[in-house]
C-alpha cells in the first residue's frame, strides 16, 4: 500500500513549485515593450487558489514577489497575521466595510468611487497617518473599476485627498477581458483606455509608484500591457491561463488532488451504477469507490466524461458523480489483476506521470482550471511538501 494511503483524501501541494513558477514568470515578464523593469505581483486570493493563502504568499515572496494581490481586506489581514510584511495589494469591497485594520496594516487599498474614497478617508483621519490606496478604471471589462465617465471626478478626488494628506495614490491599474485571446481586439482597445486613463492621472497630478493591467495571460503574451507591474495569478501554480495558445515556459503545477480508494467490487453485464443509472455496464468488470464527490468540490459536470489515475493508470468515471463518493471502472479480467481497497487514487496532478491533469478536468466539465483547483477541497485535507524541484541542478 502506498505511504500516501493513510489519508481517506488530500490535496498536496508543492510549494517548490510555485517557486518554480514564480522565478519562471519573474524572470519572463522583468522588462516591458520598451524596455523599462517590470515588478511582479502573485496573486494568492480565493485561499492561493486553493492552494492556501498563507503558503502559497510565502512561497512567492521567496521567490522573488515584490507585490502579493489579495481580494479581500480579510485576506489581507490573514496574510498581515501570519508575518506578511511586504507590499500588498487588496481590490474588492462593499459599502460600510472598516478599512482602518487594513489601513493600519500597510495594506494598499483599492477605490473605484468617489463613496470608496469617503470611506477610506473616514478611516485614514481616525489613523491619524496617510495610507496606501490604488485606483481601478474601468476600461472595458464592465465588472469593477471606475466607469469612464465617472474618472475625472475619482482622480479629483484622490489628488484631494493627497493635497489634504489622507493618502498616497500609490497605483492606476485596470483589468482586461479576453486576455486569454491575444488576438482579441478588446486587448488593444483596453490598452489604449488605460493610457488615456494613464493620461487623466496625470493631468490631476496624481504620479503612481505602479500602473498595472496584464494578469498571467497578458503578462506572458502582450508585453506592450505590463507597464510597471503585472498580476500573475493561475501560472504562478503552474496552470496554463491561455491553454493552445501559451508557450511552453516549463510551468509546474503545484496542485495533486489524491483519494484512497474505498472498494473495489464486481458487477455484471447490465448492471447500472451510481444515481439514476445513467452508465450501465456493457460486459462484467470491476468497480472501484473513490470517497470523494462534489461535496468536496468534485464537480459533478464531470459525470461519466472525468478519469482518474488508480495505482498508475488511468480509469474512467462511471455513473454520476455523488456528494461524498464516485465510482470509476478499474476492467474487466482481461485486464489483469484489477486494484485494491486502499490503493492510491490521483484525480489531477502535474501530469507527468500519466495522470489527469486540472485542465483534463476542465475540459471534462467545460470549464477552466482556475475553478476546478478553487473548488477542491470540502472534507478534503491539505498537505505540504518540498519537492525542491527549484534547486538549482534538480530536473524539472
Amino acid at each position: 500500500m502506498s505511504p500516501l494511503a493513510v489519508a481517506r483524501a488530500e490535496i498536496v501541494v508543492d510549494l517548490a513549485a510555485i517557486r518554480h513558477n514564480v522565478r519562471v514568470l519573474r524572470e519572463l515578464v522583468s522588462t516591458g515593450s520598451t524596455g523599462e523593469q517590470v515588478q511582479m505581483m502573485a496573486v494568492v486570493k480565493a485561499d492561493g487558489y486553493g492552494h492556501g493563502l498563507v503558503a502559497s504568499a510565502r512561497a512567492a515572496r521567496e521567490a522573488g514577489a515584490a507585490w502579493i494581490g489579495v481580494a479581500t481586506l480579510d485576506e489581507a489581514l490573514e496574510l498581515r497575521a501570519a508575518g506578511d510584511t511586504g507590499r500588498l495589494l487588496c481590490w474588492l469591497t462593499v459599502p460600510g466595510e472598516d478599512y482602518l485594520p487594513a489601513l493600519e496594516a500597510d495594506v494598499d487599498v483599492t477605490a473605484w468611487s468617489t463613496t470608496e474614497l469617503a470611506e477610506i478617508a473616514a478611516a485614514a483621519a481616525a489613523l491619524g497617518r496617510p495610507v496606501r490606496v490604488q485606483l481601478k478604471v474601468d476600461t472595458g471589462l464592465s465588472r469593477g473599476g471606475a466607469p469612464r465617465c465617472t474618472w475625472a471626478d475619482v482622480l479629483a478626488a484622490a489628488r484631494a485627498g493627497e493635497d489634504e494628506g489622507l493618502w498616497r495614490i500609490t497605483g492606476i491599474w485596470s483589468h482586461l477581458a479576453c486576455s486569454d485571446e491575444p488576438d482579441h481586439p478588446a486587448n488593444a482597445a483596453q490598452e489604449r483606455r488605460f493610457v488615456e486613463a494613464l493620461a487623466a492621472a496625470e493631468q490631476a497630478g496624481l504620479v503612481p509608484e505602479v500602473r498595472h493591467l496584464a494578469n498571467s495571460a497578458a503578462a506572458i503574451l502582450r508585453p506592450s500591457s505590463r507597464f510597471d507591474l503585472v498580476r500573475c495569478g493561475i501560472a504562478c501554480y503552474g496552470l496554463d491561463p491561455a491553454p493552445g495558445v501559451t508557450p511552453d515556459l516549463g510551468l509546474v503545477p503545484a496542485m495533486t488532488a489524491r483519494a484512497t480508494l474505498a472498494l473495489v467490487k464486481d458487477i455484471a453485464a447490465g448492471d447500472g451504477v451510481s444515481y439514476g443509472h445513467t452508465w450501465v455496464a456493457d460486459r462484467p468488470t470491476t468497480v472501484g469507490l473513490v470517497p470523494v464527490g462534489y461535496g468536496d468540490g468534485v464537480p459533478r459536470q464531470a459525470s461519466n466524461i472525468a478519469a482518474v489515475s488508480v495505482a498508475g493508470n488511468r480509469r474512467p468515471v462511471r455513473g454520476r458523480i455523488c456528494m461524498d463518493q464516485f465510482v470509476v471502472d478499474l476492467g474487466g479480467a482481461e485486464q489483469g489483476d484489477p486494484p485494491t481497497a486502499g490503493d492510491d487514487v490521483v484525480l489531477f496532478g502535474a501530469g507527468r506521470d500519466g495522470e489527469p491533469t486540472a485542465q483534463d478536468w476542465a475540459e471534462a466539465c467545460g470549464t477552466i482550471s482556475y475553478e476546478i483547483v478553487t473548488r477542491i477541497g470540502g472534507r478534503m485535507t491539505r498537505r505540504y511538501v518540498d519537492s525542491g524541484l527549484d534547486s538549482p541542478g534538480r530536473p524539472l
